[in-house]
């Protein structure tokens, strides 16, 4: 999906699409143009989506665990594109300090209480009878005779 095709939802649509609010992909746009800026001038080609396409692949890619494979399917790109275009986004929001998640040590602080449930999955052997040689019936070749007519 393109930016192009969103560009027109309103406020609430755009973040349950994107998971974040319009201003807040304003400003991720804003660093990735600087950050664009000097990349560019150090050389290489244009890439063929645009700065709104890479940040909207990104968080398709963060949001929905959407695979590379899947994400070049919808953008017409090669898989190791994607994972570049990706990679490139998420160190650029991250350099720049403005785009952060908490910390273990920020949530420890918090008063939200999380539950936490186990499942124990390890897997036990099946219970059967063992197998002996005397429970096995075996015929030798010789005496098994094929019938021909």
């Amino acid at each position: 999906m393109s930016f192009e095709k969103i560009r027109s939802l309103d406020e609430e649509k755009f973040r349950r699409l994107t998971g974040i609010k319009r201003n807040t992909f304003k400003e991720m746009l804003k660093v990735l143009e600087e950050c664009e800026c000097k990349k560019r001038r150090l050389g290489g080609h244009k890439s063929k989506i645009s700065l709104e396409d890479q940040l909207l692949m990104t968080l398709e890619y963060l949001r929905e665990y959407r695979t590379y494979f899947h994400i070049c399917q919808s953008y017409n790109l090669s898989e190791s594109s994607c994972y570049r275009i990706i990679r490139w986004v998420e160190n650029s929001l991250i350099k720049s300090k403005k785009f952060s998640l908490p910390g273990k040590k920020e949530l420890l602080k918090s008063d939200n209480e999380f539950e936490v449930i186990l499942i124990d999955a390890t897997e036990s052997p099946i219970e059967r009878p063992k197998k002996s040689k005397s429970d096995i019936i075996q015929g030798k070749r010789k005496d098994i005779q094929l019938s021909r007519k």
